[in-house]
């Protein structure tokens, strides 16, 4: 079993940034890929970004809606995966899900193991 705690979000204005973060705990020795979705009330998640690594080897992937603004990072000594968003639009705001999978999955594909959520609004 694997455990991903989201952190970060909160209530941004418009053109800002936030940074969020994705803990894994647990069962992660075998963690390939960790990655992104966002949800809105009401409507289909959507898929936001995923990172796949091999070694030292980091394959990346975005959704068309977020590429050039956000940005999605590892830290090399822990699995711990970063959400670095810019230029933030109010069609941004949603509540943003952690995934991780042992599988090399890539982009919008199912994963195994989700977070909480955290809410990340936009304020115009």
């Amino acid at each position: 079993q694997v455990q991903l705690v989201e952190s970060g979000g909160g209530l941004v204005q418009a053109g800002g940034s936030l940074r969020l973060a994705c803990a894994a705990s647990g069962r992660t020795f075998s963690t390939r890929v960790m990655g992104w979705f966002r949800q809105v009330p009401g409507k289909e998640r959507e898929f936001v970004a995923s990172l796949r690594w091999s070694g030292p080897t980091k394959f990346v992937y975005y959704a068309d809606s977020v590429k050039g603004r956000f940005t999605i990072s590892k830290d090399s000594a822990k699995i711990t995966v970063y959400l670095q968003m810019n230029s933030l639009k109010p069609e941004d705001t949603a509540v943003y899900y952690c995934v991780a999978d042992d599988r090399n999955r890539s982009g919008p594909d199912e994963y195994a193991y989700w977070g909480q959520g955290t809410q990340v609004t936009v304020s115009s």
